[in-house]
């Protein structure tokens, strides 16, 4: 299980992010782009993806980890239910939506 301030600490702790709300929901930024945010009902993390065939493969091999809903049909984001889901797979999720939000210089300045 993964908190909604783990989710923080992991997403700022990246280049360049910060914090502000999305809708009214903590969200995270990487140069003005969002890469996460935490949905009003709390516990569940919104985070693109490298495309929706990643979203389908995650939604069926771990149905009571990730999901969607019709308001992201057609789009390469997946929600992510807190509770049933460790850091280690959090912070990688939350890297890789980092990755692809963030410019390319401040990403290879990451990589080192």
């Amino acid at each position: 299980m993964v908190t909604e301030d783990e989710v923080r600490a992991l997403a700022l702790a990246l280049p360049e992010t910060a914090g502000k709300l999305m809708y009214g929901t903590p969200a995270f930024y990487v140069r003005g782009r969002w890469f996460a945010r935490i949905t009003q009902e709390g516990g569940v993390l919104v985070v693109p993806v490298g495309g929706e065939e990643l979203k389908h493969e995650l939604i069926a091999a771990a149905p009571g980890t990730y999901f969607t809903t019709s308001h992201y049909d057609g789009h390469a984001v997946v929600l992510v239910r807190l509770a049933a889901v460790a850091a280690g797979e959090v912070a990688e999720l939350l890297t890789d939506a980092w990755r692809s939000r963030a410019p390319k210089r401040v990403v290879a300045a990451f990589d080192g």
